[in-house]
């Protein structure tokens, strides 16, 4: 099992709706799932920046990772998050 981090920052709500339409889909094609999410993030340590949305995805592996995010058949979903603001995504290991 690994983990990635991912943050938004959110400027255009209606495009994250239709992202969370389909996100699900999408990373089960690949064995992922959202592990848990919130808009509700708090700092508790130094001075972060806190995203307006927080999410911890779990993928079997990192190739299936890197599958999901790199599959031309899932840039379209890709895109809907990309267009709802800043999009960051980190893998964990």
């Amino acid at each position: 099992m690994i983990y990635a981090y991912a943050s938004l920052t959110v400027t255009n709500p209606d495009s994250l709706a239709a992202y969370r339409e389909k996100a699900a889909d999408a990373l089960n094609k690949y064995g992922g799932k959202v592990e848990t999410a919130t808009n509700a993030a708090r700092g508790i340590d130094g001075t972060p920046q806190i995203p307006d949305v927080v999410a911890l995805l779990s993928f079997p592996d990192s190739d299936s990772a890197m599958g999901w995010i790199n599959d031309p058949a899932l840039a379209d979903i890709h895109a809907l998050r990309r267009n709802a603001g800043g999009s960051d995504i980190v893998l964990l290991g």
